[in-house]
């Protein structure tokens, strides 16, 4: 099913699409380097001040699958527009904030705001662009945004906190978001929703809500306070819970998460593809933000500057290459062979001195990394969503980013906590505290270019030369090219 756009009208479509998806995972990592500036004039003590990153995560990683599941109830734009209009309402909200439970809040509202846009913008983009070629296009373009919206984010939050102040992170958003409201009203065009009757499960909706929540909440803890008691009773209670909505699903008539969906391999699959390459990459760039500001003493403005060749690498293959790349081989090829040369990116970090020079070390390994995300990333996109249909698209695309979500926080917390027991084993041994976070670093990147390589691995086995995405890509680009 089409959303009847004309041709102009489907790429105007996308771009504001694009747009909402830049706001909202920037507003992800954008906070972080303002958080220094946010707990002098709020006043956060340290063990509080992760709260404002924290509560945006968990509102956010919780409502991800239900808020793709209602775009297919009641239509992808209904629930992309009231998402928009959450998200700009919080971040003004977040820019007046002068207290720290309003900023708290806020930043939870704005959480939901974004889940519910960003959900569904994977399965507009999917049933806009019926095309094998175009969604190529259109894929190589969201994954652009989506993969370096996070290392941009460190970049102007960190510009902006020092030329005006930590109120103007957010409030930038409010422009942004209004402009991208009434273009969307405009241009994007209604599509009717199966309807509730066909799923609307309120007691697993809440269920399945709070498991996710909990779950992220457990994870978030993890840096702050290693694996507690609390975070492992926490994370016992929302798996509980979810073996109960799953258990509901298979009983109930119109279920909200209709287990059906993983009979197809390519939903499963990618979603485990998925789960392993967000946990290398969110893991790297978490960490060695740290490490770069606590090791190497770089401030926030360097630190954004030393992730920009990821950004321009990632958007100088998606304004043509990578969709090229995809039309000609199919997936499989394309996305294997950009995992092992991000991999190759990563593997310098985790063999890098300790002071490592730029030049020579970070800048051409985080080319590597952008290079091959920037060709690896569209066909993730187009794998994940290839078994999607007109009634549970906008659940996959939910799924997808839930499990991105999701599983990059448990990835980044099971790799922190890792490289945090190696540092201390260091730390006993020599009693170098230098000496002890340089080799916990260091482990990290080795798990990190782990997670790629076993990620190329499952691509290799998932994406069979036979399958229908590779197919159709394959079988267009052979026509255009006649």
């Amino acid at each position: 099913m089409s959303l009847g756009f004309s041709l102009d009208k489907r790429w105007k479509a996308l771009v504001i699409l694009c747009t909402g998806m830049l706001m909202i995972v920037l507003d992800s990592t954008v906070v972080t380097v303002a958080l220094p500036s946010i707990q002098r004039d709020l006043g956060f003590s340290n063990a509080n001040l992760a709260w404002p990153v924290n509560a945006y995560m968990i509102a956010f990683g919780g409502t991800l699958l239900l808020a793709g599941r209602l775009g297919d109830l009641v239509g992808t734009k209904r629930i992309f527009m009231i998402g928009l209009f959450v998200f700009t309402a919080a971040s003004l909200l977040c820019s007046l904030s002068n207290s720290q439970w309003t900023l708290i809040g806020a930043r939870f509202v704005q959480g939901l705001g974004g889940a519910m846009a960003a959900a569904v913008i994977l399965a507009m983009i999917f049933t806009t662009f019926t095309d094998a070629h175009e969604r190529a296009k259109a894929l190589s373009v969201f994954s652009f945004t989506a993969s370096a919206g996070g290392s941009l984010g460190l970049l102007v939050g960190g510009g902006i906190t020092q030329a005006l102040n930590w109120h103007w992170i957010f409030a930038v958003n409010v422009p942004i978001g209004i402009v991208a409201y009434v273009s969307a009203q405009r241009i994007i065009s209604d599509e009717r929703g199966i309807g509730f009757q066909e799923g609307a499960d309120a007691v697993g909706a809440g269920v399945l809500t709070t498991a996710l929540m909990l779950a992220v909440y457990a994870v978030v803890q993890v840096p702050q306070s290693g694996i507690s008691r609390q975070a492992i009773t926490v994370m016992c209670f929302s798996i509980a819970l979810l073996v109960a909505f799953i258990v509901r699903q298979t009983r109930i008539e119109k279920p909200l998460l209709p287990l059906s969906i993983f009979r197809n391999p390519n939903v499963t699959w990618s979603n485990v593809l998925q789960v392993v390459i967000v946990t290398g990459l969110y893991a790297f760039f978490f960490l060695y933000a740290l490490y770069l500001r606590g090791v190497m003493h770089y401030d926030a403005v360097r630190t954004g500057l030393a992730f920009l060749p990821v950004t321009l690498a990632i958007g100088i293959l998606s304004v043509g290459p990578s969709a090229w790349l995809m039309q000609r081989l199919g997936l499989r090829l394309p996305l294997v062979a950009g995992l092992f040369v991000s991999a190759a990116g990563l593997a310098i970090f985790a063999l890098a001195s300790l002071q490592a020079p730029y030049i020579s070390v970070i800048f051409p390994g985080m080319v590597l990394v952008g290079v091959g995300l920037g060709v690896a990333f569209p066909c993730v996109m187009d794998f994940a969503m290839s078994g999607a249909t007109p009634t549970d698209s906008g659940l996959i695309s939910g799924l997808v980013n839930t499990t991105a979500e999701v599983g990059g926080a448990l990835g980044l917390a099971v790799v922190a906590a890792i490289a945090a027991a190696r540092t201390n084993s260091v730390l006993a041994a020599t009693d170098s505290m230098i000496a002890g976070l340089v080799s916990g670093y260091h482990f990290a990147f080795v798990i990190c270019t782990i997670c790629l390589i076993a990620g190329a691995g499952i691509a290799i086995v998932a994406l069979q030369s036979g399958s229908e995405t590779e197919q159709s890509l394959q079988a267009e680009g052979e026509r255009k090219i006649a």
